[in-house]
């Protein structure tokens, strides 16, 4: 009798990265962040502008929540018939490019999945030690590659440099 395949068919790569990026920020960051955040509130209830006060509330909620959780480890598989992250499964149909930025000198070793969907950000998944060649090779089979991207997106690099 067959076994059953899982829903990404088989497995062809896998490794486990975190659910997002961890920082741990210093008592001078929560200094500036603070300030930048009380001065946001008090021009945004100078203006009137109540749902700015409140998105300002809510960011420094979760940048202060999240300081103290470590983000959860999640498997990432690529499969013959789809990409598994986590839980979450994304059939190749969804994607409509992938490139592979290496450039380790820089410390840059990432996957990036181009949804089809303009609704939906990028998935940018962290290479870690794998060798992208491979990887590249088996995507190729499946989603067209997007030579066009040579470098991080702007909120890569902004979240990188405010430790976001």
């Amino acid at each position: 009798m067959d076994e059953e395949l899982p829903i990404y068919g088989r497995k062809l790569f896998s490794w486990k990265i975190k659910e997002r990026e961890h920082y741990q920020h210093s008592k001078r960051w929560f200094l500036v962040f603070g300030l930048l955040a009380l001065a946001g509130l008090i021009f945004a209830v100078l203006t009137s502008n109540f749902l700015f006060a409140l998105i300002i509330v809510l960011v420094a909620f979760i940048i202060v929540f999240n300081e103290n959780e470590e983000p959860e480890m999640l498997d990432f598989i690529i499969g013959t018939e789809g990409i598994m992250l986590g839980h979450k499964f994304y059939d190749y149909d969804e994607f409509k490019s992938f490139s592979v930025l290496y450039k380790p000198a820089q410390g840059i070793k990432s996957l990036y999945l181009d949804f089809a969907s303009p609704w939906r950000r990028d998935l940018v998944i962290p290479l870690l030690d794998n060798n992208p060649l491979p990887i590249r090779e088996n995507l190729l089979k499946y989603i067209k590659e997007d030579l066009e991207r040579t470098d991080e997106s702007l909120d890569e690099i902004l979240g990188k440099l405010l430790k976001l």
